[in-house]
Order: structure tokens, then sequence, then C-alpha cells
């Protein structure tokens, strides 16, 4: 049965969608933090007795802060995420492209070769797929993971103020 390449570019397309997305959302939740880490040290002179006086608090604090630094590492994985695959070398991934054909004219002779054989071009579009396909599922447990932390940090802030509005 004929296939369509166009099927194939289309997905790679969708899939390179997914991953700005992925890391558009990395980047609203590090933004948040950013904006409450900043107004939290802006303002450390005013809360550093309240803090002191009180273990609870300061227990609360600790732990907010370390969930604000756990999800933060979690916004830096999606950024820059991991891929131990192993494939032969392929015309469509960038490194290989860069590094894997030597001279310009072995990889322009390579991807002519590649894109004149339909199952050739299909096998080497299916691993791009299969390869942009597992950076994008790290890259969405990793934004998962940011927001569950970010989630947390912000039930700490909760925590923290209405334990010192009732202690107070």
């Amino acid at each position: 049965m004929r296939q369509d390449p166009n099927n194939y570019w289309e997905q790679l397309e969708r899939l390179e969608k997914l991953i700005r997305a992925s890391e558009l959302k990395a980047g609203v939740v590090f933004s948040f933090h950013s904006l409450i880490l900043g107004l939290f040290v802006d303002r450390i002179e005013g809360f550093k007795d309240i803090f002191m006086d009180s273990p609870v608090l300061l227990v609360l604090l600790l732990l907010w802060f370390l969930a604000v630094t756990i999800s933060i590492f979690f916004c830096f994985r999606c950024f820059k995420p991991s891929m131990q695959l192993n494939y032969d070398k392929n015309v469509f991934f960038f490194k290989d492209a860069a590094h894997k054909f030597g001279k310009t004219e072995d990889y322009i002779s390579e991807l002519i070769k590649i894109c004149g054989s339909e199952e050739n071009l299909y096998k080497a579009l299916a691993e791009q797929i299969h390869a942009e396909s597992v950076i994008i599922d790290g890259k969405f447990n990793s934004v998962k993971r940011s927001i569950t932390f970010f989630a947390i940090s912000f039930l700490f802030i909760i925590i923290t103020a209405l334990y010192w509005v009732v202690s107070s």
C-alpha cells in the first residue's frame, strides 16, 4: 500500500509544536517561581524575625524552599532532555547531519539517496518521529513534576500564612 510522506512530515510538525508547548509551560512555572522568590528575597528583612521566632514557620519555610527547588530542577530538565537512543546515522537527526557524514558532499549524497527511496525515506522519518516522541515524553513528564511541586510549594505558602495568622 502506497504511503503519503506528508503524513510523516505533518506528524513531525505536530511533535515540534508539542516540544514548544512543553517548554512554554516549564517557562511559565519558572517565571512564577522567579517572581515569588524575588518578592520573598526583597522582603526577607521583614520576614526574618517572624521565621526565627517560630520553629514551625521555619520548617514550613524550608519545606516550601525544597518544593520550589525541586520544581525548578524539573523545569531545567524540560529544557535539557536526555536522549539515550541508538539509531543508525540518520540524515534527519541534526547531530548526525552535523557530525556523522564527514564532508558536506557525503551528507548531500546520503540525503538524496534516502529521499530517492520511499522505504528508506519512511524508515528515516519514522526514526525521527520516534526520537522526538521520546524527547516529548521526557519533557512532559518533567513539566508534570514541575507543576506538581509548584502546587506543593504554593500549598506550603498557604499553610505558612494560615499558621502565622492563627498563631499571631
